[in-house]
């Protein structure tokens, strides 16, 4: 085996994991396409570039990606460490000056005996594959050419090119005096029981949907609020895109009042649970991991601003307090289905010297890239010394993410770092900041006993 690993894509994930590789003393190949070409969203010819918003997002220990943070910091992230290095005034987010962030990351790299950072498009990775390690962390925007060649690799169905994802819910969150489990019709196969006794009924089973039912008033103000809410521009190239069977929410909404109402907001085969008839409109969530703790609002992929999906989801009957673990986005998004073919160390099931890092494996983020390049490359290193692999607990956020992308039953699509996809807590907390705080020091005591 070659006695240095490949590295295409020097973006976050790429740029740790050739750091982390570097530092053990093993070279690394890092393989970038800019200068010589760039995709869409891309300007600067310096690594690690940050195109969308400058925020890493929370440093509190008892949020998610805070938690994240304190995972990777401990790990000596070099990405943490420049970010924290450049940061600029956002109250209790760390933000970065994104131009000397990607100029530091840069120029450590570069400096970097161990590293040669090659400038040049990847657009097959057979050559690279004969005999050697090779992590491909080329993010979302994946050139066509290397996505050919990964659908080769990986199977026609095997590789997604648009990212059209509704919000997702904690369920902790949703309020069951409106709430109810239920599937359609289920209601009217069940008249010989009284609404409470068949509600009370369903709370102690497993259904399929938990279902938020709007009288006229309620769903002709958020039908309102919906057509005036604030969308994200998207790109020409994503424009092109949006296809009928993938409407964004909104403008569904646009077509007519009622549009909603013929469509996934349908009342058909319920019962209104406080009145005793049909709703007027109905939303459905649908469970999205296996501890049932994620539900996802059904049919409401959306262009919206993520700010205004949580103020004008929030007007939902039951979702007043509800906490947003995924906004909903619909974007150019070249993403493997991971469960299919990737273990938790981000190394190919059929593949073994081939890994993936960042957003292409189906981690959403910015730290959550950062964190599967630290993965990704701490097993590659394992596997050119001929060592175990190291697989991290599932009880921190660097492990519950890998778990995540490796497992995940049913359709799939990217995720970011949440406290829903941890193991649950023996106990039952209502209190969420201390559930939250329990969750992180659990995680940061699971996190010593991978150290080295």
């Amino acid at each position: 085996m070659k006695d240095y690993i490949t590295i295409i894509g020097a973006g976050l994930a790429g740029c740790e994991a050739a750091y982390q590789i570097a530092k053990a003393g093993i070279k690394v190949k890092l393989y970038e396409m800019k200068p010589k070409q760039f995709s869409p969203a891309h300007s600067s010819p310096n690594l690690a570039e940050i195109v969308c918003s400058n925020s890493f997002k929370s440093n509190l220990h008892t949020n998610a990606c805070g938690l994240l943070k304190e995972e990777l910091r401990v790990l000596d992230s070099l990405l943490m460490k420049i970010a924290d290095k450049t940061n600029v005034p956002a109250g209790q987010a760390l933000a970065v000056d994104r131009d000397a962030f990607s100029r530091e990351v840069t120029h450590i790299l570069e400096s970097m005996k161990n590293i040669e950072i090659i400038r040049e498009e990847i657009s097959t990775l057979e050559p690279f594959l004969q005999d050697g390690i090779v992590i491909v962390a080329t993010g979302p925007l994946t050139s066509d050419q290397l996505s050919e060649q990964i659908r080769q690799l990986t199977g026609k169905e095997k590789l997604s090119f648009y990212d059209a994802a509704a919000p997702i819910i904690e369920k902790d969150s949703i309020d069951f005096e409106i709430a109810f489990y239920g599937n359609r019709y289920e209601q009217e196969r069940k008249k010989e029981e009284t609404i409470e006794a068949w509600q009370e009924r369903r709370k102690k089973q497993e259904a399929s949907y938990i279902n938020l039912p709007m009288n006229q008033q309620e769903y002709e103000n958020f039908v309102q609020e919906l057509i005036k809410a604030e969308v994200v521009e998207l790109h020409e190239f994503e424009k092109r895109e949006i296809f009928e069977g993938c409407m964004p929410i909104e403008i569904m909404a646009k077509r007519g009042m009622d549009t909603l109402r013929f469509g996934p907001l349908k009342p058909v085969g319920f019962t209104d649970v406080r009145t005793g008839k049909r709703p007027y409109a109905v939303v459905q969530l649908r469970q999205d991991n296996a501890q049932a703790s994620l539900y996802n609002i059904v049919g409401f992929q959306t262009n919206l601003k993520f700010g205004e999906q949580k103020r004008v989801f929030s007007l939902i009957p039951g979702l007043e307090q509800a906490e947003f673990v995924k906004y909903g986005v619909m974007h150019r998004n070249t993403f493997l289905n991971s469960p299919e073919l990737l273990k938790e160390t981000y190394q190919m099931k059929n593949i073994p010297n081939l890994y993936f890092a960042g957003q292409i494996t189906g981690v959403e983020g910015y730290v959550e890239s950062i964190s599967s390049g630290m993965v990704a490359s701490l097993n590659a290193m394992k596997q050119i010394k001929k060592q175990e692999a190291l697989v991290f607990p599932k009880e921190t956020m660097i492990g519950a993410l890998a778990h995540y992308i490796a497992t995940k039953q049913g359709e799939f699509q990217p995720m970011n770092a949440n406290f829903g996809i941890l193991p649950n807590l023996p106990e039952n907390i209502k209190d969420k900041k201390q559930k939250y705080s329990i969750l992180a020091d659990r995680a940061m005591e699971k996190l010593k006993t991978v150290m080295p």
